[in-house]
């Protein structure tokens, strides 16, 4: 039986109850409807990866919450995390094909690699379909941190305001993340990447988007 999908709206629905803000209040800071919101957290639209990171930064939470339940920080195996254990104290293991991967708009999915939540780092592997992005529309992704990729698998484009830089199965980059980019692959193939996002102090930027806000979920 394969792996079930990470529900990402409902996730988000919880995290953002768990912060206090109304949905008409965290639609409008990301200037989109209520409904358009109300659907992507009760699972009829899914975000797609610009829209997941701008909802994120407005909640004031990393990407890697949308795997585990709101609460503080405390590395430890979750309820909800079968396949983690505590082999020694405070030693987590996360056990092979065990991690659910959270899908988003296109068939593009996220999996977080480590064992439990790492405060100020995301570390996660994606997966992007032949011809997906990181936003259908063009939109780039302004957001907190400094990031590293690293392709695994196939060919990636990544474009920033002031030209693009494609990569192969290998190659890595590295850039702050409130530099405009979009990841885009438009090849035949699937494309895998792993991520290492960096959100401590020192790296902070502003999150939200360059273009049209309001042209996708």
């Amino acid at each position: 039986m394969g792996e079930v999908p990470t529900q990402i709206g409902p996730r988000l629905r919880t995290l953002r109850v768990a912060t206090g803000r109304s949905l008409s209040s965290v639609a409008h800071e990301l200037g989109i409807s209520s409904s358009a919101l109300s659907q992507i957290e009760t699972g009829v639209m899914q975000p797609s990866v610009s829209r997941l990171i701008e909802l994120v930064g407005v909640l004031g939470v990393p990407v890697s919450a949308i795997f585990d339940d709101p609460g503080p920080f405390a590395p430890r195996p979750h309820d909800d995390r079968a396949d983690v254990t505590e082999q020694l104290p405070g030693v987590l293991v996360a056990h092979a094909g065990g991690s659910s991967p959270a899908e988003l708009a296109e068939g593009v999915t996220y999996r977080r690699l480590s064992p439990a939540s790492l405060p100020g780092v995301d570390w996660f592997e994606s997966t992007y379909p032949p011809g997906s992005s990181s936003s259908t529309d063009g939109t780039m992704l302004v957001h907190a941190g400094y990031e590293s990729g690293w392709v695994a698998r196939g060919e990636l484009t990544f474009e920033f305001a002031d030209g693009k830089v494609r990569l192969g199965p290998g190659a890595s980059l590295s850039f702050p993340a409130s530099r405009p980019h979009r990841v885009v692959n438009d090849t035949a193939e699937p494309a895998v990447a792993i991520w290492l996002t960096l959100t401590g102090a020192g790296t902070g930027a502003r999150v939200g988007v360059t273009g049209d806000a309001g042209a996708e979920p």
